[in-house]
């Protein structure tokens, strides 16, 4: 009796994005359930919304807290890796020129939006809504920003409440964190053979809190049901109301970034955009129902390292970078909408300078705004430079919330399109991974090199544009090899 060999059954797997998707579907039946239920007592939440919001705090908490070490190990590796901080300035200053570029298409299409749809002339919002902020945009900000206060970069804040007890909160900034690990990952290299411990130790260090990153990515789509719920239960879509006209035209600007621009700018450079698009989508969607380009952070980085193929060396500096300078949602479509929605309201004649000085400070004044970046810090950093009414910013905020789920998914998705772009024209892009299909996770896996066959990949890159060697500009595979080595 000859021996027969079975196949080994195939579990059945619940795809992650399909997970995150089914968590977005729950998310807005729950937060629908518990605006139906509505408030107890007081005006106090109900069980299922305190539940809801209880989850989604905690999934962000989490992904919070993986990105100062993320950071900090991440940029170090990667200079001691890289042993050539003059190729490190090289990529830094290309990808800030990307930025540049990308912000003002952005703003040149938020002010035709402005101008043609005039949302500040067909507004029923009320004048006595308008309440001038309490903090503002500084062009000083990104100079005090970048040098650190402590070690840590950490800052306390502390708070009274009602019964006079005090609580105090600790926060990071993101571009201290920054400085403080460049200095650190240029001392271990100028050190030299005595820092190969240190190097060592950070190495492995990164691998660990990568695996433990990977363990709350998981939770995503139960993060997702939270996060979702909570915004359909706190806001829902009825606060849009008189501000309608206004909401439509910053979704119209998002998604023509999104979906125009940024397809276009992968196309000229050689790029799949479907492929683009199926390898950012895990951090578009977080960035949407999180509202937090520094909670999808680590996401972001896992995106385009895993999926866009962007070398981890460069990934390290750029996405965290962008992560509080590279926001076309928040510094570019929203302030440029808005500053001519203020005008409108309150009958100013803005002229060619005052667009000017739109475009200005939307492709430089994210900078100026790092680490306090916020989409209504940079609007008052519009009008104020403008000499608009800070007044005006009132008048917007009963639909940031709304607004602010489509500025963050688009900053998400720039944030992770620029890297790829430099690594592609830079020679130093894996094509190949680029190209390849997603897992079930929703990422290429890591431990399955060579998931597209030779005929395969050449297919892929002959219709993204690509030459046969997968580069974009002529560049040989030898020389993508050695460059990759030299990474």
């Amino acid at each position: 009796m000859s021996e027969q060999t079975t196949a080994p059954r195939r579990k059945l797997r619940f795809p992650f994005a399909a997970q995150v998707l089914a968590g977005l579907v729950l998310g807005i039946v729950f937060g629908v359930i518990a605006v139906q239920i509505g408030p107890v007592g007081d005006g106090e939440p109900n069980w299922l919304a305190v539940t809801l919001e209880t989850i989604g705090s905690t999934f962000v908490a989490l992904l919070r807290t993986i990105v100062p070490p993320l950071i900090v190990l991440a940029v170090i590796s990667s200079i001691a890796n890289l042993r050539n901080v003059a190729n490190a300035a090289r990529l830094a200053w290309k990808t800030l020129l990307w930025f540049a570029v990308t912000a003002l298409v952005s703003v040149a299409i938020a002010i035709a939006i402005g101008l043609t749809l005039r949302p500040g002339l067909n507004s029923a919002v009320d004048e006595a809504t308008a309440a001038e902020p309490s903090s503002t945009g500084s062009w000083l900000a990104f100079i005090e920003s970048i040098v650190p206060a402590n070690f840590l970069g950490l800052a306390a804040n502390t708070s009274a409440a009602d019964d006079g007890s005090l609580s105090t909160s600790l926060s990071f900034n993101v571009l201290q964190l920054i400085v403080i690990a460049v200095v650190l990952g240029i001392a271990a290299v100028k050190v030299g053979k005595a820092a190969e411990p240190f190097i060592k130790f950070t190495s492995s260090t990164l691998e660990v809190v990568l695996k433990a990153l990977w363990w709350v990515i998981r939770l995503a789509p139960i993060g997702t049901v939270g996060l979702l719920g909570n915004a359909v239960y706190s806001y829902g879509w009825t606060t849009i109301g008189a501000l309608g006209q206004f909401t439509f035209a910053i979704y119209l600007g998002l998604a023509l970034v999104l979906f125009v621009v940024y397809p276009v700018v992968a196309r000229l450079n050689g790029l799949s955009p479907m492929k683009y698009f199926t390898g950012v989508w895990p951090a578009v969607q977080l960035g949407f129902v999180s509202r937090s380009s520094l909670g999808t952070l680590p996401v972001t980085q896992r995106v385009a390292e895993q999926n866009l193929g962007v070398p981890r060396h460069y990934s390290a500096f750029a996405v965290p970078f962008g992560a509080t300078t590279k926001m076309d949602g928040c510094a570019a479509i929203y302030p440029a909408i808005s500053a001519i929605f203020v005008a409108q309201f309150f009958g100013i004649d803005l002229g060619i300078t005052d667009y000017l000085l739109i475009v200005f400070v939307s492709v430089i004044g994210s900078a100026a705004t790092a680490g306090t970046t916020g989409a209504t810090v940079m609007l008052t950093l519009t009008l104020s430079t403008l000499g608009l009414p800070l007044e005006g910013v009132g008048l917007l905020l009963a639909v940031d919330p709304i607004l602010d789920m489509g500025r963050t998914a688009t900053n998400v998705a720039g944030q992770a399109l620029i890297p790829a772009i430099v690594a592609k024209r830079e020679g130093i892009l894996d094509v190949t991974r680029y190209h390849a299909p997603r897992g079930t996770s929703g990422f290429v896996p890591l431990d399955e090199p060579g998931t597209l066959s030779a005929e395969e990949a050449a297919a892929e890159r002959a219709a993204a544009g690509d030459t046969e060697d997968g580069s974009a500009d002529g560049s040989s595979g030898a020389d993508l090899a050695e460059s990759g080595a030299r990474s």
